[in-house]
């Protein structure tokens, strides 16, 4: 627990506010398009597991520009 307390919270706060809305819109989107570059459910892991890189991936790659 003391390592946390040595956390910087005014530097880390962001970067994790950051990664949830990019998390969130990234799934929404998925959600709602219709096609993508590769399978929707290879799309979902990546945009989960892959912390702040996957959506971004996402949104680069993934989308098929109609």
């Amino acid at each position: 627990m003391e390592l946390l307390a040595d956390v910087n919270w005014a530097l880390v706060a962001p970067i994790i506010v950051i990664q949830v809305i990019l998390l969130v819109v990234a799934l929404v989107d998925l959600i709602r398009i219709e096609k993508t570059n590769g399978p929707k459910w290879l799309w979902a892991v990546v945009i989960l597991v892959v912390n702040i890189i996957g959506p971004i991936l996402y949104f680069v790659i993934g989308r098929r520009n109609q």
